[in-house]
């Protein structure tokens, strides 16, 4: 047994405005202290290879004889385990030792690895590959819209993506989506409302890839609101959600986001607005992190305000306050439940709602895509995320449906290269159910860029 105590000396700290967070001391010592206990435990060694890894590290001083537990790992070993975690959070929710379930050994594996990330990059800078997956708004502007066509033929093109590959370090057979001709934005600006707008008022957040990528989704958000007289708002000045830079340790950027975010739709909460996300990983860190990392009473104001889009429609289910008024029927569908909403302990919100259409039926696969956020578009990472990712295909092919539905646009890109379907997001498919469907490519198998070698 080791030397180290299971109970932290102080709590753990994770707010980066704090000395402490990025003691390298402080940092080494919770470390150590969480990776013995995970390492007497086990349980998660199935979610990812931050886990083996860890055990690996662990089980070879002890077997040296050189420790009895996790107390001599060093900074490259905490390294490999947090690189190999893509902050599916779904650790923490099986874990039983966190705050949540008021275990004195107060962990967070999700927050350590991203302290140790966040104090590494500080120290040694940031990866040119987090750098270039940091920015998806940024690439959306300068690929989407007139230059759309030339951007998805560079994109298509094999010979271009190992030249990326090797300059950028973005894997060169992941499937990067399509950029759209027409922007979510600019078919926003000419849409004329339908709604009456008696069921309130919402803000629909479309989220990077909604804006440049897959307008399809938003435009379906916006049809499915206004058909239940809600009024949806559409505000300019917002950004990217922060997540892609907090996945490569760049604390600064993600803040700077945050901030702008938060400063342009605060008016709208403070009016009464609910903020509405159709992408789980964008809402995860607007509720859970946005309110962390500034620790202001305005950004909890917006947090305590945003819901995931498809949890919104729910709630109007359950209020008896949605049409439920069908064009057609959907048939049976296989629906994945992307990690990040899972971790926001929603439950799956699109199944339901989806089962309230006459004659469909509704598997849901609770498995795990291993893309989350940027994680598995890294060339370094590409086979181990398909061989994580494979329980998922499996599921996918197995259930047999009509239609293959994920709120998240990734997982979608994942099973569109591996099982050779369509993916719809579930606001799309309660659009076609409406009545109010607009074909938009999507991303299958013939339209993804990029592919098996």
């Amino acid at each position: 047994m080791s030397v180290i105590p299971r109970a932290p000396v102080v709590p753990p700290e994770h707010n980066p405005d704090e000395p402490r967070f990025w003691d390298g001391r402080d940092l080494e010592a919770e470390l150590r202290r969480t990776f013995q206990i995970c390492h007497e435990c086990r349980m998660c060694v199935t979610f990812c290879g931050s886990f083996p890894a860890l055990f690996d590290a662990v089980d070879r001083d002890i077997e040296s004889g050189r420790s009895e537990g996790a107390e001599h790992l060093d900074t490259k070993d905490f390294a490999k385990v947090t690189d190999l975690c893509w902050q599916c959070k779904l650790c923490y929710i099986k874990c039983p030792y966190t705050p949540d379930d008021d275990a004195y050994e107060a962990l967070d594996f999700p927050r350590l690895m991203f302290r140790e990330k966040t104090v590494r990059a500080r120290r040694d800078g940031i990866a040119l590959v987090d750098r270039a997956l940091g920015e998806p708004q940024l690439v959306g502007k300068l690929g989407a819209g007139p230059q759309a066509k030339v951007a998805n033929l560079v994109n298509a093109s094999a010979l271009v993506r190992k030249v990326m590959e090797k300059a950028t370090g973005i894997s060169a057979q992941f499937p990067l989506p399509r950029m759209a001709e027409q922007p979510f934005s600019a078919w926003m600006a000419r849409h004329q409302p339908s709604g009456t707008g008696e069921a309130g008022t919402v803000v629909l957040f479309a989220t990077c890839y909604g804006e440049s990528n897959y307008p399809g989704v938003p435009k379906a958000a916006v049809r499915v609101l206004e058909h239940n007289d809600f009024r949806v708002l559409v505000v300019e000045d917002v950004t990217c959600c922060g997540m892609p830079n907090l996945d490569g340790g760049d604390l600064d950027g993600a803040r700077d986001k945050i901030r702008r975010n938060v400063a342009a739709l605060l008016p709208h909460v403070e009016a009464g607005a609910t903020v509405v996300v159709p992408g789980p990983t964008c809402g995860y860190t607007m509720k859970r992190e946005w309110p962390e990392l500034l620790r202001t009473r305005d950004a909890s104001r917006v947090a305590a305000a945003t819901d995931d889009l498809m949890q919104f429609l729910d709630k109007q289910r359950r209020n008896k306050k949605l049409s439920t008024e069908f064009a057609t029927e959907l048939g049976s569908i296989a629906y994945h439940a992307p990690c990040h909403l899972r971790a926001q302990k929603v439950g799956a919100p699109a199944s339901r709602l989806l089962k309230m259409v006459p004659n469909t039926s509704v598997t849901v696969i609770e498995e795990c895509s291993a893309v989350d956020g940027t994680w598995g578009m890294k060339a370094a990472y590409y086979d181990m995320g398909r061989r994580y990712a494979a329980k998922l295909v499996r599921a996918v092919d197995d259930a047999q449906a009509e239609l293959v539905v994920s709120d998240c646009s990734l997982a979608g890109l994942r099973m569109a290269q591996e099982n050779h379907r369509e993916v719809l997001h579930p606001i799309e498919a309660l659009a076609r159910a409406y009545g109010l469907e607009e074909p938009d490519v999507r991303p299958g198998s013939e339209h993804a860029t990029g592919g098996r070698s």
